[in-house]
């Protein structure tokens, strides 16, 4: 069977947030952006030639800030990604694009819109003006007002915001306020991360000069704390290690990745994974390009073995506050939990970090904020 979900890769950027390795590049060259998105139109050919699409249940449009495209280039990407998926579309789809509230205005908001972008993350991470700051942020918490009331403006309902935690010179009376002001918000979701400091990152310059004052590990812990506190007082339910959301509101395009299905990646530096193989795409701008023109922009593909699938199945599957399916792994691999991890598993649950409930193998809440120690059990562990 074909991917149900598409990820789709914009790596244009207004500037460089000072904490950020992802695939982005700066750029005031509009003729650049033209020629990425003919790529991106090429490697959609070729990508659903080799793999025709059935039935698209998601889709996420990610970056860098997809939002940083000029209407006249937004409206050329969104009919690419019509012309290519539009009659595959499933009732009842999920399409996602991250939105930079300093990169959105009601034209763009609307344009979206009328494509079938039905789901808009914006990346807020703070309502403090001089954290923003801090982290190289373009835009004001007056901007997050602003985009959010042009989203509801033209239509748009399904909301998420972009929190972090964590962050120099943030304490968690910083923090509170930016939860109040947060959740005061029209949203149905919100993603909340930790900082990490990153190698190539300007932040990771600073912590090498020592120039980077970060919360203690007890503060950071006090933060996550507080933030499951005040969203589950507000009505929404933490349905993985870092998300929270409205009743049916989760993000169903993540659960792809922590239920370990298979999804398109397109795009510069975007990963895949089909048909038991995953893939990773050429990043640098220039080399994508011209792969695209003579193939597909593959830099690396390769099997994933059963035996590292279970254990991706128990990675990302325990991200999840239901945590893995027990029946779903057994019929998936022909091999319960307990034949495969059964000495991890009893060892972690002596330990009080894992759970069982009638269903499912999951993380207990006092393991949420040490998550990885559990995750690494499982890695190579044969």
């Amino acid at each position: 069977m074909s991917p149900h979900s598409v990820y789709i890769h914009i790596p244009f950027c207004t500037n460089k947030c000072y904490y950020c390795d992802f695939n982005s590049f700066v750029t005031n060259n509009p003729q650049l952006i033209w020629d990425y998105l003919e790529a991106l139109d090429r490697e959609m050919t070729l990508t659903f030639e080799q793999m025709p699409p059935t039935r698209i249940e998601t889709i996420f449009v990610g970056g860098g800030t997809p939002t940083f495209l000029d209407h006249a280039q937004m409206k050329r990407f969104l009919e690419i990604v019509q012309r290519h998926l539009g009659k595959h579309m499933a009732e009842g789809n999920e399409y996602t694009m991250e939105a930079n509230p300093g990169t959105t205005d009601k034209e763009k908001l609307a344009l979206m819109h009328e494509y079938g972008v039905n789901r808009l993350s914006f990346g807020v991470q703070s309502f403090d003006n001089e954290l923003l700051k801090k982290l190289g942020r373009i835009h004001s918490k007056d901007d997050v007002y602003r985009s959010v009331d042009n989203a509801l403006a033209v239509g748009f309902q399904n909301l998420s915001l972009d929190l972090m935690f964590g962050l120099p010179g943030q304490t968690e009376e910083i923090f509170q306020a930016t939860l109040e002001e947060a959740l005061r918000m029209p949203t149905t979701h919100f993603s909340a991360y930790s900082l990490k400091v990153e190698e190539n990152t300007l932040f990771h310059t600073l912590y090498q000069k020592g120039q980077l004052l970060l919360p203690t590990e007890d503060a950071e812990l006090a933060m996550y704390l507080q933030l499951i506190d005040a969203m589950e007082a507000n009505g929404y339910q933490q349905y993985e290690i870092s998300n929270f959301a409205k009743n049916g509101m989760e993000s169903r395009h993540n659960k792809t990745y922590w239920l370990n299905n298979d999804y398109y990646g397109i795009g510069a530096g975007a990963h895949g994974y089909a048909a038991g193989e995953r893939h990773v795409n050429a990043g640098p701008l220039a080399i994508y390009m011209q792969m695209c023109k003579e193939g597909l922009p593959r830099v690396d593909q390769f099997s994933v073995s059963k035996r590292e699938a279970m254990e991706d199945q128990m990675i990302l599957g325990l991200r999840l506050r239901e945590g893995v399916d027990l029946q779903r792994f057994a019929d998936r691999f022909d091999r319960t939990v307990e034949e495969e991890f059964g000495e991890i598993v009893d060892d972690e649950l002596k330990k009080g970090m894992l759970e069982r409930t009638a269903t499912h193998l999951r993380l207990t809440k006092k393991a949420l904020p040490l998550g990885n120690e559990v995750f690494a059990r499982f890695l190579g562990a044969e």
